[in-house]
């Protein structure tokens, strides 16, 4: 169970590659620098997507967590 503290929550749940990432830049972009998003996907390939676009972003990935196929991330807009 994880505990971080979100500002706004995103559910992609049932997208496939790469509806996870582009939904997730486009909730990222309305959000105020330091705001944390939870997004929730099923695609397992979210957890390589997710640690690029944050990298290459510049946003952080404050964690991330797998849950009986579901994949959880808490991204700090930077």
């Amino acid at each position: 169970m994880n505990d971080t503290a979100f500002d706004q929550e995103l559910d992609c749940k049932g997208m496939n590659c790469p509806l996870p990432i582009l939904k997730t830049k486009k909730q990222v972009d309305t959000m105020e620098s330091g705001q944390v998003l939870k997004m929730v996907a099923t695609d397992p390939g979210s957890i390589n997507d997710m640690n690029a676009w944050t990298r290459r972003t510049g946003n952080e990935l404050l964690s991330h967590n797998v849950d009986d196929g579901i994949y959880t991330f808490y991204i700090k807009k930077t």
